[in-house]
């Protein structure tokens, strides 16, 4: 049955298999982290687990749909996409929900779903940016025609989203430079825009609403936030509660953890089956699991990076690029919050964190890089069947007596 499912499964291979090893250990994961978030609400922890179950069977079904589809019909709807994303950022920051003082939440009219505008400028923007540069190789060193059309776009979806959300505005910027040097602009034309941005989310941060929730993470962080020596440690303020309460999750784990559901740090963190659910893995499945869930990660960009060196067109090259890294630095940011490598910054963890309409962006996002994989084997095939020596075809009667 496995095997009949596998073959109905186009492109790469090892990058399903990565997804169905990541959404699995997800369930398990978030099933152990939301017993504290359960008995909040007076929910079962197993109504949690079945609408995360769901999210991911709808994500497996949008994936699935999205690699059918050839890659290049994503060139046309990327420019649907940004005309509906630039709109929805916009509104977002003037009606959207507002929590921790920052707008960054639609609710979906009839079904009370909220989903973040950010996720969809995510995949629209690197789409959008694969199909410009993919058109315009033969004048890309030209700075009207390219550079500021190119480079216009990537600066107005950053505004629209470091108001609310600067970390997640950072990293699609860090993205979409390294498509813009994928795509052989200039690294000249690409700093002076990227000090000018620099200096522009510097205002954002001073003179936007969250700018105190910035500073104190920032200031957590450098260990340069006045301490009250009086009051213990791990509650000296926010920031340092959620940081200091993973440490302990990753310290008490050890080499092989506590087992699936025995996590303790589950009950004081905040946000431990989203957040912080890399510090959860490592207490319950210890050091070695928290090395193997970073190596799939990194396996998942390896096979992104293939799939960027064997397409032979410049879309599928670019499409590939952009959101593999996107997704694996992502997943990198996270793990780096949780072990105390970087400020808080409440990125979620691809596929493995609970979420809603974020699993199915990702889940669009990898059906998009498998459908550029799946054009790149029928390829192959056609090649090799055209290689194939054709029999020879013998009329009867052309021997001569």
């Amino acid at each position: 049955m496995l095997q009949n499912i596998m073959s109905k499964l186009k492109g790469d291979r090892w990058i399903w298999i990565i997804v169905i090893i990541l959404s699995g250990w997800s369930l398990l994961a978030v099933y152990s982290s939301v017993g504290t978030l359960a008995y909040k609400e007076g929910k079962g922890t197993e109504m949690y687990l079945l609408k995360h179950f769901s999210i991911i069977a709808i994500g497996f079904v949008l994936m699935y749909l999205s690699h059918k589809l050839d890659y290049r019909y994503y060139a046309g709807i990327s420019k649907i996409l940004m005309g509906i994303t630039i709109p929805l950022l916009l509104f977002t920051l003037a009606f959207g929900s507002s929590v921790n003082q920052a707008s960054r939440w639609l609710t979906i009219p009839g079904i009370g779903m909220t989903f973040q505008t950010s996720d969809l400028a995510k995949l629209s923007l690197i789409v959008f940016l694969a199909r410009m540069l993919s058109r315009k190789q033969e004048e890309i060193k030209d700075v009207k025609k390219s550079f500021l059309p190119i480079m216009g776009s990537v600066c107005g979806v950053f505004v629209l989203i470091a108001w609310a959300n600067m970390s997640t505005a950072i990293m699609l910027f860090g993205v979409s430079v390294l498509l813009l040097l994928i795509g052989r602009i200039s690294f000249k034309q690409i700093a002076i825009v990227s000090a000018g941005v620099v200096l522009l989310g510097i205002i954002v941060v001073s003179i936007g609403p969250r700018r105190a929730t910035y500073y104190s993470r920032v200031k957590s962080f450098f260990g340069v936030e006045k301490k009250d020596e009086t009051t213990p440690v791990s509650f000296q303020d926010d920031k340092n509660y959620q940081a200091n309460n993973a440490k302990i999750a990753i310290a008490t784990g050890g080499l092989f953890g506590k087992g699936p559901g025995n996590s303790v740090q589950r009950n004081v963190l905040p946000h431990p089956y989203s957040d912080f659910i890399y510090a959860i893995i490592i207490e319950e499945y210890g050091t070695v699991g928290g090395v193997i869930l970073l190596f799939l990660y990194l396996a998942f960009m390896y096979r992104c990076i293939r799939i960027v060196t064997m397409s032979p067109k410049a879309f599928g090259t670019f499409l590939a690029a952009g959101l593999g890294f996107s997704l694996t630095i992502q997943a990198l940011a996270n793990m780096a919050v949780a072990v105390g490598l970087g400020p808080v910054t409440g990125v979620p963890l691809p596929l493995v964190s609970m979420g809603g309409t974020s699993i199915l962006f990702t889940s669009v996002a990898l059906g998009i890089i498998l459908s550029v994989s799946r054009n790149i084997e029928e390829l192959k095939g056609k090649e090799e069947l055209d290689e194939k020596p054709k029999p020879k075809k013998v009329v009867i009667g052309s021997i001569p007596a």
